[in-house]
């Protein structure tokens, strides 16, 4: 008995380290729109070069994200 609980134990505990894994959430196929309370650090354009935000930041609900190829940044 003891066995089967370790091993069902492993089992679960494997499918949830999978998830784990880093998504990428916006395809080049369209944009998404972000939900509520969603906070996380984002990207800035400072003299040409992208900056990552030191902080976590609150982002908008109903603004959108899109893929890098939706924005024309210039010298790029």
């Amino acid at each position: 008995m003891l066995r089967y609980s370790v091993t069902v134990f492993l089992w679960v505990a494997l499918g949830f380290g999978s998830g784990c894994a880093r998504t990428v959430l916006v395809s080049e196929a369209s944009p998404v729109r972000i939900g509520p309370e969603t906070r996380g650090k984002v990207y800035t354009l400072v003299d040409g070069e992208w900056r990552m935000s030191p902080h976590l930041v609150t982002l908008p609900e109903g603004w959108y994200c899109v893929p890098p190829s939706f924005v024309e940044v210039g010298g790029e």
